[in-house]
């Protein structure tokens, strides 16, 4: 697997969209990229090659966001005294708006670790509502989506229409 050490990314959209780019061999030897991913046909979906796929890279995720968490403890821990209002403020501030990224990476947390759940009950890539396929297109962009593009629109309109 590709151990490359990476920069600590500091935002949710960073940590989803910042992630490798290979996964490790599938059981014939062979390494799978998106773009080979993206060619293969509709009856290949959700075959072993690209479950494997999208496991790597859900685990890179949660990796990732482990390490984030990591990184924030001890970031908080170094307890700086300031004598000046504005300077303590500002430190406050900072780890306050910290926090408040690891909220929304703790979130992304449990759905990643859902999503491999799924992936290891071989529900992976399926619509909750519909039942029909996600998309290798979407789930490239979002691996830890549960809704095709169709039945998340609808569910966004609903949202907007009754406030649920």
């Amino acid at each position: 697997m590709d151990t490359m050490e990476k920069p600590a990314v500091s935002k949710v959209s960073e940590v989803a969209t910042k992630t490798t780019k290979s996964t490790p061999a599938v059981s014939d030897g062979t390494l799978l990229t998106e773009a080979q991913i993206l060619q293969m046909t509709e009856k290949d979906y959700m075959n072993e090659a690209q479950l494997a796929f999208f496991k790597a890279r859900l685990q890179q995720l949660e990796r990732d966001l482990l390490k984030n968490a990591g990184e924030t403890t001890e970031h908080l821990r170094e307890t700086v005294l300031v004598p000046d209002p504005a300077d303590r403020a500002t430190i406050e501030e900072e780890h306050a708006l910290e926090l408040r990224t690891r909220d929304r990476e703790r979130k992304l947390l449990k759905k990643v670790q859902q999503s491999i759940a799924s992936i290891d009950a071989g529900e992976y890539g399926w619509c909750e509502e519909t039942g029909e396929p996600i998309g290798i297109p979407r789930l490239l962009a979002r691996p830890t989506a549960t809704l095709s593009l169709e039945a998340q629109q609808r569910r966004e309109l609903k949202q907007k229409l009754y406030g649920d």
